[in-house]
């Protein structure tokens, strides 16, 4: 369908273009209507073509890595979607699909080469956009990165921390436990046969003193050590949350995914019976 310039004039994309560039514009572009849930392009379309929002919504959607569909943008009035795409002459990487009742402008490549030769400023315009797409792009990635845990408390760790957790590591194996019995046994053996003689007779104040001045040094170790040990846990926690919301959010998908295919099962057969009455009524 042609696009009338009073369309273009609303465009923000458009607005600095004059009167005559406007109806050249219009008479290169087109104006196409969607349905709700009426896909405009699919991943791989080599269809050349991009189209910028004039009233409706639009999602446009990828596939990850785990066959999972990732929305990526849901472009607001006057912006662009599937324009990288057009640029390169290569298929699209996205998917995008009508949510509402919708009306966008068709471009192509000559489209924008015509209008850039005619109006060059309109191209910064055009590169906010992609600007805004990109970073909203890049902030995504972060939200979905799979974090692993204790690499990044590994990355965040100071030295004293890796010092606790090695104090730590060590003093709750079996290691410590049999080599710190055989040495306070040999201590105490050497001590009670050298008797007079001995630098810690019995009852072994020194080896007191030496075990009370590492409990105290221990205790406070331990405690740090048990503090990033919390902190894994809550990063653990705050990942397993997010993963949960992903689930739901998907779960939530399919549900209604599953309500529209019951719907359009319910409207195909209100009319079949529609169709079947009016045979047997003709019939009679």
């Amino acid at each position: 369908m042609a696009c009338k310039p009073e369309v273009l004039k609303h465009v923000p994309l458009f607005s600095l273009l004059d009167d005559e560039e406007i109806a050249v514009l219009a008479g290169q572009v087109e104006l196409r209507e969607f349905q709700p849930r009426q896909r405009i392009y699919k991943m791989g379309d080599a269809t050349g073509l991009a189209y910028v929002m004039a009233t409706g919504r639009v999602r446009v959607t990828t596939i990850d890595e785990e066959q999972q569909e990732v929305v990526v943008d849901e472009p607001s009035h006057g912006e662009f979607f599937g324009f990288a795409s057009m640029l390169e002459q290569t298929p699209h990487q996205t998917t995008a699909t009508a949510i509402d009742e919708t009306v966008c402008i068709e471009v192509s490549r000559n489209s924008i080469a015509t209008l850039l030769q005619r109006k060059p400023m309109a191209g910064m315009d055009m590169l906010t956009v992609l600007g805004r797409q990109y970073h909203s792009s890049q902030q995504l990635v972060r939200l979905r990165a799979t974090r692993n845990v204790n690499e990044i408390i590994e990355e965040e760790a100071t030295f004293p921390q890796r010092v606790a957790d090695t104090v730590v590591k060590i003093g709750g194996s079996w290691t410590f436990i049999i080599g710190f019995a055989l040495a306070t046994g040999i201590y105490t053996a050497l001590n009670v046969a050298m008797g007079r003689t001995a630098w810690d007779p019995y009852p072994f104040i020194l080896l007191n003193l030496i075990l009370s001045m590492l409990a105290a040094i221990q205790a406070p170790v331990i405690m740090m050590s048990q503090n990033r040990q919390d902190m894994k846990d809550r990063l653990r926690n705050e990942l397993d949350y997010a993963v949960n919301r992903r689930a739901e959010s998907e779960i939530q998908g399919l549900s209604r995914k599953l309500n529209l295919v019951g719907e359009q099962m319910g409207d195909l057969e209100e009319m079949l019976r529609s169709s079947i009455s009016q045979r047997t009524e003709k019939g009679g």
